[in-house]
């Protein structure tokens, strides 16, 4: 029995015979049919992502857009005249996509060759079969989640953020403390569990373990008295960013045992994973218990690995880690924590105490 084809996380779009009828530099004035404006609006509110590869004058292509009421829905569009794999392979990279997660659609067979032959991992589709996309499976997310929703906002304002940054003189450290930056941390919530699978599923960089927990399993455990869930969520003054990070801890008397711990691509460069190892080696230090992190090599977790090493944990012998069997091919990395600092580029509300109680900013 073969797999179910991923998610598509982004499509990218032709314009003309395509997203609206008619060829622009012809016509003069193009229009959009009621059902694909459906479809537009509907994929977004499934959290997938839309963007443009058109050959076509940008400013004329992107000023109908507008009038059209439809530019808003679309990210990184790429129109000029250049080859459209280097454009789709472009929002790929700059979306941090893999290419079996974009799809293409477009009139013209040729230009569909020409995105498989350079892109075999890219799916390509007719313009006719756009008003059928909404049923097919690989644009029907099983559940949207809150977040997934809001993707493409989160996205611009990522991408507005991104040129601030850029165009910043002065300290990254400066910038960081400029965005007013709030990192929460709290025990997961039913209605966010599907989130949490979804972070275990979606982030390989910065995922300690590789390991899928499934909504049945993350939700046996928030009643579990023995083990944490905890979601992490981050917002600044461009907006949210919502939730970033997944904890999934085990409390026995003499440690915190770190089951999986992973963290958003996107916020890797504001340094969310440092700062909630940080928080948690001085939640464990005033609790007085040693910590205990599950590590498992993959092709794409290094940096989570730098992470762990950078925060002090060892592969050092201790009686507490007589308590925990890993997993085949699991590193049970351990760490004697101590006090930590806060963040100065940041604000982090967290459990206070750390078995669910209120929540403080942590000082």
């Amino acid at each position: 029995m073969s797999e179910a084809p991923p998610i598509v996380k982004c499509l990218v779009w032709d314009l003309d015979n395509t997203l609206w009828k008619g060829t622009l530099i012809e016509d003069g004035v193009v229009e959009v049919d009621d059902t694909i404006r459906k479809v537009v609006m509907e994929l977004d509110a499934r959290g997938v992502l839309q963007s443009v590869s058109s050959r076509n004058d940008h400013d004329e292509a992107w000023a109908r857009l507008e009038q059209l009421g439809l530019a808003e829905y679309f990210v990184l569009p790429h129109i000029g005249w250049g080859p459209k794999s280097d454009s789709v392979r472009s929002i790929a990279e700059r979306l941090n996509f893999s290419p079996k997660t974009i799809a293409f659609i477009d009139d013209l067979p040729t230009e569909r060759a020409e995105v498989a032959y350079h892109l075999p991992d890219v799916r390509c589709y007719p313009a006719e079969q756009a008003g059928a996309l909404l049923g097919l499976p690989e644009f029907s997310p099983a559940v949207v989640t809150v977040d997934a929703a809001r993707r493409r906002q989160m996205y611009q304002a990522g991408f507005e953020r991104d040129r601030e940054r850029e165009s910043h003189r002065g300290a990254d450290e400066d910038f960081l403390r400029s965005l007013e930056l709030v990192m929460r941390i709290g025990k997961a919530r039913g209605e966010e569990i599907t989130r949490v699978e979804e972070l275990t599923l979606r982030t390989s960089q910065m995922n300690a373990t590789g390991v899928h927990y499934s909504d049945a399993a993350l939700r046996a455990l928030l009643s579990d008295a023995d083990h944490e869930v905890l979601v992490v969520s981050m917002a600044d003054r461009f907006g949210p960013h919502g939730a970033v990070g997944v904890m999934l801890i085990e409390k026995t008397p003499g440690a915190w045992h770190i089951k999986l711990l992973a963290t958003s691509c996107r916020v890797v460069s504001f340094g969310a994973g440092a700062v909630l190892l940080r928080w948690l080696t001085d939640a464990a230090a005033r609790a007085g218990v040693h910590l205990v992190a599950d590590f498992k090599r993959t092709e794409r977790n290094r940096m989570m690995e730098v992470a762990y090493r950078f925060a002090g944990f060892t592969t050092a012998e201790c009686d507490c880690l007589a308590a925990f069997s890993p997993a085949e091919g699991t590193e049970c990395l351990h760490l004697e924590p101590t006090r930590q600092a806060p963040p100065t580029t940041m604000t982090v509300i967290a459990p206070e105490p750390f078995a669910g109680g209120r929540e403080a900013e942590w000082s």
